[in-house]
C-alpha cells in the first residue's frame, strides 16, 4: 500500500490499537473505487454510494472519506492487480464482512441506474479471489439490486 494512504490513515482516522486494521480498510474503499471507475463513467451517483458505504463502515467524517476515495482512485490507477486489495480482505475479514463488502460493491454498480458488463465482470473477479460461493455472490446482487 501506498505509504501517503497509511499516513492518511495514521494521521485522521486510526489511534495507534487500531493501526493495524488500515491496510483492509484502504483494500475496501480501493474496490469499491474499482467499481466505480471500470466502465469509465464517473458518475456522480457511483461516488455518493462510496461515500456513504465508507461514511458507515468506516465512521469517517465527509472530508476523511473524500481525501481516502482520492488516495484510492490513485492507488487504484497504480494496481496491476486486484490480488493487493483481496490479499488484504482475506487476511482480516470474515465471511460477514466479505458479504458486506461484495453488496456495497453490488450497490455501486447499480448506482447510476445501469449495470455494465465491467462492473458486473470486475465484481465477479473480486468474487472469486475472496472466496465467495456462487450463491452467496448472487445473494448479494439481489440484495443490493433490491435495496438500491
Amino acid at each position: 500500500m501506498l505509504d501517503k494512504i497509511k499516513n492518511f490513515f495514521q494521521s485522521n482516522v486510526l489511534d495507534a490499537e487500531q493501526n493495524a486494521t488500515s491496510p483492509e480498510q484502504l483494500a475496501m474503499a480501493a474496490l469499491l473505487v474499482e467499481v466505480m471507475v471500470i466502465d469509465g463513467d464517473l458518475d456522480p451517483h457511483e461516488l455518493d454510494s462510496i461515500s456513504a458505504t465508507l461514511s458507515r463502515m468506516l465512521e469517517l467524517t465527509s472530508e476523511q472519506v473524500n481525501e481516502l476515495i482520492q488516495l484510492s482512485r490513485d492507488e487504484v490507477a497504480e494496481a496491476t492487480s486486484l490480488y493487493q486489495f483481496t490479499r488484504e480482505i482475506n487476511a482480516h475479514f470474515d465471511h460477514q464482512q466479505k458479504m458486506a463488502l461484495m453488496t456495497a460493491m453490488w450497490r455501486v454498480a447499480f448506482a447510476d441506474g445501469h449495470l455494465d458488463r465491467y462492473e458486473e465482470s470486475i465484481i465477479r473477479r473480486v468474487a472469486d479471489l475472496l472466496h465467495i460461493l456462487h450463491s452467496d455472490y448472487i445473494h448479494c446482487k439481489i440484495d443490493a439490486r433490491e435495496n438500491t
